[in-house]
Formats: C-alpha cells, structure tokens, sequence
C-alpha cells in the first residue's frame, strides 16, 4: 500500500485546513486509517483514526471538537478537516494505514506511513 498526504500549509490560527491522503495499492488490505503529527523536538503522536468498513473514530484529546475524521472507500482516500487551529497545531501530519488486527490504533504501530505534509499555524 502507497499512501500520498497532501493539504498542508500556511494558516492563521482560527482558521481551517483539510488534508487528503489517497491510497494505492493493495487498498482491500486496509482496516484502518489514521492521522498523526510531530513537531520539531517532539515525538509522534496519534491525532485521529477511522475504522474502513464500519466508520467508527477515535481522537486525539487535544483535537476534539476542533477536527474531524472521514474517509471516501470508493476513492481510497481518507481526509483530516482542521477547524479553530491553534500554533499548538504546528507539525508535520503523517498519514497511516493499518492491517488486521486492529489493535494498537492509537499507537504508531501502523503498517504503512504517507510522506506527511507540513501545517504551520501562525498565531
């Protein structure tokens, strides 16, 4: 599986972004999706996963209410919606596929990672 990330860039906080991540590949293989983001000097951490079949989400506390989570099965992409950032924001987002099982999802333990695409948020 080949997963491509993009949508990142410049924004004033308060303001939105949404990333994409298509996928490639093997993509029947796929039970899970997710978004991570590292920050310069910090290590990577989970943000938001979807479940591929049913759907189901799980977030991040600290993007909560702010971010949301969906996927596009008939494209094989899955998006990240970013609402109210904040410079707290600021990170290189990762976006990652997971196998069966799916155990661990809020972890790194992921089987394949995108490029990641950078998000700074100016305050």
């Amino acid at each position: 599986v080949q997963l491509q990330a993009s949508g990142g860039g410049l924004v004033q906080a308060g303001g939105s972004l949404r990333l994409s991540c298509a996928a490639s590949g093997r993509t029947f293989s796929i039970a899970a999706m997710g978004w991570f983001r590292q920050a310069p000097g910090k290590e990577r951490e989970f943000v938001a996963v979807i479940t591929w079949s049913v759907g189901n989400t799980y977030y991040a506390d600290s993007v909560k209410g702010r971010f949301t989570i969906s996927r596009d099965n008939a494209k094989n992409t899955l998006y990240l919606q970013m609402n109210s950032l904040k410079s707290a924001d600021t990170a290189v987002y990762y976006c990652a596929a997971k196998r069966l099982p799916i155990t661990d999802m809020l972890t790194t333990n992921y089987d394949y990672w995108g490029q990641g695409t950078q998000v700074t948020v100016s305050s």
